[in-house]
């Protein structure tokens, strides 16, 4: 459901459609689900009952093709009607409107966090697929750390492909980003900034002012995204690198 942006855990076999009066839309792809469950054979339940012994059930499996009801047209309006939204309270007031006042295209849904940025758009899972939810926000800010690198904002360098040192400059900006950003607007994340940032230290292991220059961008980053806070923000200080590792 996360991972294609379904509005609900509403599910529906082609028949279980065709038979309220609906169908499933022409090229919608199924989604395979299994039942799993025991029945106990007629002939177990008169041995059971012959000897006196307990009856013995056999497990089996049941495999189905499912298709969730915003596949479906022309179901009865009580099924056919989207969840209801997420519970409030899951982003914290502060952050949603930082990334409204941004500007940056920002998009919740799917399985997976990225910035695209030839389209320039930051997309996010929702709240409730995280564990904890509170790492939604460390995750978003992350992400929105890549945005500030867009051309028209504070225009870094972002050519490089996964698994190069440009990358993985890139990844350390955005993570760094992340943690002054969480840690100014008091977001304590349960996943550790510092285990993400050394791993990306280890590709620019040679490059002992890798994380320097690293924070300096991050500062900025931190900085431009701030300034769209409803309240004024203080950011980490550019001039202290031991205090932006800590944060």
């Amino acid at each position: 459901m996360i991972e294609r942006g379904f509005a609900g855990q509403s599910w529906r076999t082609f028949r279980q459609a065709l038979s309220l009066g609906g169908h499933v839309r022409k090229g919608e792809r199924g989604t395979t689900v299994v039942y799993a469950d025991r029945y106990v054979p007629n002939d177990e339940k008169r041995r059971a009952a012959e000897t006196g012994e307990e009856a013995l059930a056999v497990p089996f499996l049941k495999r189905f093709t499912v298709f969730n009801t915003d596949q479906c047209d022309e179901l009865p309006e009580v099924i056919a009607t989207a969840a209801p939204p997420p519970p409030p309270g899951l982003i914290e007031p502060t952050v949603e409107a930082l990334i409204k006042a941004s500007g940056i295209p920002f998009r919740i849904g799917g399985g997976r966090a990225f910035y695209a940025p030839a389209e320039d758009y930051v997309q996010v899972p929702p709240p409730q697929a995280y564990f904890e939810p509170i790492n939604w926000h460390r995750t978003a800010l992350h992400e929105l750390g890549h945005a500030t690198g867009h051309p028209s904002r504070l225009n870094r360098d972002q050519d490089g492909s996964y698994g190069t040192k440009k990358y993985a400059f890139e990844e350390l900006v955005a993570e760094l980003s992340a943690a002054f950003g969480c840690a100014s607007l008091g977001i304590v994340p349960t996943v550790r900034h510092a285990d993400y940032i050394g791993s990306w230290l280890e590709v620019l292991r040679e490059d002992n002012r890798a994380i320097v220059r690293a924070a300096s961008q991050a500062s900025k980053a931190a900085d431009y995204l701030l300034g769209f806070a409803p309240e004024t923000v203080a950011g980490p200080p550019a001039d202290s690198v031991g205090d932006q590792e800590a944060a």
